[in-house]
């Protein structure tokens, strides 16, 4: 299972100034860049349902050239929630109370086409008695390609988020690749945010196979890059699933994940040689794993299940 939020917050709290800076340019504008810290997150309790629920991410910062702080928080939904506009405000109230700062309260959604509301009110047929705002970023009523030249690893990450024809999958994952590559970002940044790509653009061996061809029209260089981040992600699922299977004591995890790599690049396998592979051992799957990132065809796969034969 795949824990959305928890890639959002790791993506936010690693690049939050790049966030800011790409989609509340307002507030980066007064916002100090170095004196952002994010607070410890904090857990209400809604008395009237009896339910608990997780703040997502606080962050404080100073008002740029003054003395002044301010609270961002930022809540990550995927779907839209009954009464969330009400939710909200009580985080607002409760952040507000205990830390005595104003809040910028902003919500991301991934998935609705519709407008979601912005405002909380709280109104009587003689005068509004709130009025409470907050600020909407809806990932799917954004087209990707108005993100295309942002310098900012927040729009490389998030472009695999927004709006696009099915058949664009691709296109998009290659044009997100290519701008992880140009920000030229330490291996751990690169890999962070290639995963989060590749997490919710997944492609098929149809799609791949596209996707190798655009590749070698790109410069060598880019290339090359790409490359290397391609390969970076490959080899951290493949790790991951060989680590599993040693935990476990099988070889199934590891298995698994070469199966899925495998197809993904070469369309599907037959049975057998499924079977060849399932019954490899850890030590042979680790050797297989590091032999496929140079598989340029089936023959090469072929080739070496023999020699483990």
């Amino acid at each position: 299972m795949i824990d959305h939020d928890r890639l959002f917050e790791e993506l936010l709290k690693t690049f939050f100034v790049e966030f800011v800076e790409l989609f509340l340019p307002e507030v980066y504008a007064y916002l100090e860049p170095d004196s952002v810290v994010f607070l410890d997150k904090e857990i209400f309790i809604d008395v009237t349902s009896g339910e608990s629920y997780e703040v997502d991410l606080v962050a404080k910062a100073r008002v740029r050239g003054q003395e002044s702080f301010f609270l961002i928080h930022v809540e990550h939904q995927a779907q839209p929630q009954t009464e969330f506009g009400r939710r909200l405000f009580r985080y607002f109230a409760r952040l507000f109370e205990e830390h005595g700062l104003p809040v910028y309260p902003v919500v991301i959604y991934d998935k609705p086409r519709r407008p979601e509301p912005s405002t909380f009110r709280i109104g009587f047929p003689d005068r509004v008695v709130l009025e409470f705002n907050y600020r909407v970023i809806q990932l799917n009523r954004l087209h990707w390609r108005d993100f295309l030249r942002h310098q900012n690893p927040v729009a490389a990450a998030l472009m695999a988020k927004m709006q696009m024809k099915p058949e664009e999958r691709k296109r998009v994952k290659l044009e997100c690749l290519r701008l992880i590559a140009t920000l030229k970002l330490d291996r751990a940044r690169m890999h962070l945010i290639s995963g989060f790509v590749d997490t919710y653009l997944k492609l098929n061996a149809a799609e791949e196979k596209w996707f190798k061809a655009e590749l070698k029209k790109l410069d060598p260089t880019t290339q090359k890059e790409v490359m290397e981040i391609v390969t970076s992600w490959m080899e951290e699922g493949i790790k991951k699933g060989l680590q599993q299977g040693r935990q476990e004591g099988r070889q199934e995890g590891g298995a698994d994940v070469i199966l899925r790599l495998l197809t993904r690049r070469f369309g599907a396998l037959s049975p057998r040689t499924q079977k060849k592979i399932r019954h490899l051992s850890i030590a042979q799957l680790e050797e297989l794993s590091e032999a496929l990132l140079d598989f340029s065809s089936l023959k090469d796969l072929t080739a070496r299940l023999r020699e483990n034969a």
